[in-house]
């Protein structure tokens, strides 16, 4: 494997040509077939297989897997287009192995929401453990309040690719947004704790769910003690019928933090309650504020840091983001709003503007600056080098995996770079 970085004046082809490799596989791993041409700056995932196998006729993929001792997961996994194929084509190559490839090992988990397309959901399925759906809420009285877009499709193809679906419930409202004032009365009021626990267990049972992650955000200081205690009396319930609970953790980097986002999340108690945590290290750059890296790896450590003083490291999932923002200048706070794109937008607005795409290497981030209509626009977001840098920091600190925020993008070069760093557990 490696990340090619693009130089002026090359191509595709002349990439492809530099390192004996197909350019038509260079297209479909990067998803280039929308760009014009190639950003000076931009990475290229550059895979080159170490064994083929070039298919017979009347070959399957489950015989071929078996004649190489891999499974048929690893098959697709290595050749991800065989999803939309019916059958094999004889005389086809297929990858069954790529140079470089590694043993690291990391649990692989992504949020989705029921309305994602579904071959966006099934590539992503391929290199995941677990499909965190989003999100049920609840009122008051513990009742919950399903997704909007019914969601049984989604449990079902994620245990036909056999991988684990996940409630994940939030305090949501009626009016689908954030409420606090839910986290607290289910950290204060008993009867009301008890039948939402109850209602999650059923709904498990009856849904097919493997089991619940908890995010709870803007938590009130006077619950922190009360959430936690939530917390460990769902995962005592949910574990007595094999269910597993986890939660999810704003980016804290002390004990004292400051912050309606920090002060009501005790990390080690959480730690300790759940089964496994997730560590929503990314929002630094976000909507309202000003331009700057998502998920600068600088500041993430620093999360990553402290966690690991009060929660066991194969208990952590360190956050991924999956998105871009395209912010509008001059920035200015309480007016303006940045535009969330996908990592593949992100290259295309790129490649249409000719903006060569600059890296920050305290960051580990790509962003560039564009002019569209005479307004200057300046866009963060990730690729592989990016991704690399942040699994490789996950491995570093012997997690139990990352997690992505959310797979609602496609980004295949992301896929195919864990293919190729990381030994799946399923």
């Amino acid at each position: 494997m490696k990340i090619h970085i693009v130089q002026p004046g090359e191509t595709v082809q002349s990439i492809a040509a530099l390192y004996g490799v197909s350019s038509q596989r260079l297209i479909f791993d990067n998803q280039l077939t929308d760009l014009p041409y190639l950003p000076v700056g931009m990475s290229i995932l550059v895979l080159n297989p170490s064994l083929v196998h070039t298919v017979k006729e009347g070959e399957t993929a489950t015989e071929i897997a078996a004649m190489y001792g891999l499974s048929e997961r690893k098959l697709y996994q290595n050749n991800p287009y065989l999803l939309n194929r019916e059958s094999l084509i004889s005389g086809q190559n297929l990858v069954i192995q790529y140079e470089g490839q590694e043993e690291q090992k990391l649990y692989v988990i992504g949020y989705a929401y029921p309305f994602i397309q579904k071959d966006i959901l099934r590539e992503a399925l391929l290199y995941l453990d677990e499909l965190l759906v989003f999100s049920y809420g609840f009122t008051t009285n513990g009742e919950l309040l399903p997704p909007q877009i019914p969601e049984d499709w989604m449990i079902q193809l994620a245990w036909q690719m056999n991988v684990r679906p996940i409630l994940v419930l939030t305090p949501f409202c009626d009016q689908r947004t954030f409420n606090n004032q839910l986290v607290k009365q289910v950290s204060e009021n008993w009867e009301v704790q008890q039948t939402l626990i109850q209602n999650l267990l059923e709904t498990v049972r009856e849904k097919g769910y493997a089991g619940v992650d908890v995010d709870f955000e803007y938590i009130l200081p006077e619950d922190r003690e009360g959430y936690v205690a939530f917390v460990e009396r769902l995962r005592e319930v949910m574990n007595q019928e094999d269910y597993q609970v986890s939660v999810a953790l704003a980016p804290k980097t002390s004990e004292e933090q400051q912050g309606l986002l920090y002060e009501g999340m005790d990390y080690g108690p959480l730690g300790a309650s759940a089964n496994q945590v997730f560590l929503m290290t990314y929002e630094w750059g976000y909507m309202y504020g000003p331009p700057m890296a998502i998920a600068p790896l600088n500041k993430v450590r620093q999360v990553l840091d402290y966690a690991i003083t009060v929660i066991p490291r194969d208990k952590i999932l360190m956050g991924i983001p999956n998105y871009a923002y395209d912010w509008r200048l001059p920035f200015e706070r309480g007016v303006s709003q940045a535009e969330i794109i996908g990592n593949i937008e992100a290259l295309r607005r790129a490649a249409i503007s000719g903006a060569p795409i600059q890296y920050d290497d305290v960051a580990q981030s790509p962003w560039y600056s564009y002019l569209q209509n005479g307004a200057a626009h300046q866009v963060w977001f990730e690729d592989v080098r990016s991704i690399e840098a942040k699994v490789r920091t996950a491995i570093a600190y012997e997690f139990l995996g990352i997690g992505y925020w959310n797979l609602m993008k496609p980004f295949r070069a992301n896929w195919l770079l864990l293919n190729v760093l990381l030994q799946f557990s399923r």
